[in-house]
């Protein structure tokens, strides 16, 4: 009898555990809110990738400024728009975009406009 009633009690014991386990799971505490966060680290450490890689292009420009005078001319020629004596500068207007082709009047699929009434 005594076999019985320990093997009972671990039985509920199991049941209670493996029904908060799942519960637990199942909420939205649980393997939801898991993947939203491995998601987000995905995303952070993306990012992250994405700096560091921005970084290192910066730290190697700043010290191709810092170690070439010719570089560090033109960088600053081109930021304040200095001329030496003699140059000329050009400054051409912006190119208008080409026209969009107008669709064939009979294969549109666009709605007609309706006809002028005068």
């Amino acid at each position: 009898m005594r076999k019985a009633l320990s093997r009972l009690v671990f039985l509920i014991v199991f049941v209670v555990v493996a029904t908060y386990g799942y519960f637990t799971l199942r909420s939205p505490q649980g393997i939801p809110a898991l993947r939203e966060k491995w998601t987000e680290i995905r995303k952070m450490e993306e990012d992250n990738a994405a700096l560091q890689s921005e970084n290192d292009y910066r730290r190697k420009r700043i010290e191709k400024l810092q170690n070439n005078p010719a570089e560090q001319e033109l960088e600053i020629r081109k930021k304040l728009k200095l001329l030496r004596p003699g140059e000329t500068s050009f400054i051409l207007p912006d190119q208008p975009k080409p026209a969009q082709p107008a669709p064939p009047r009979g294969d549109s699929k666009a709605p007609s406009p309706p006809p002028d009434q005068d």
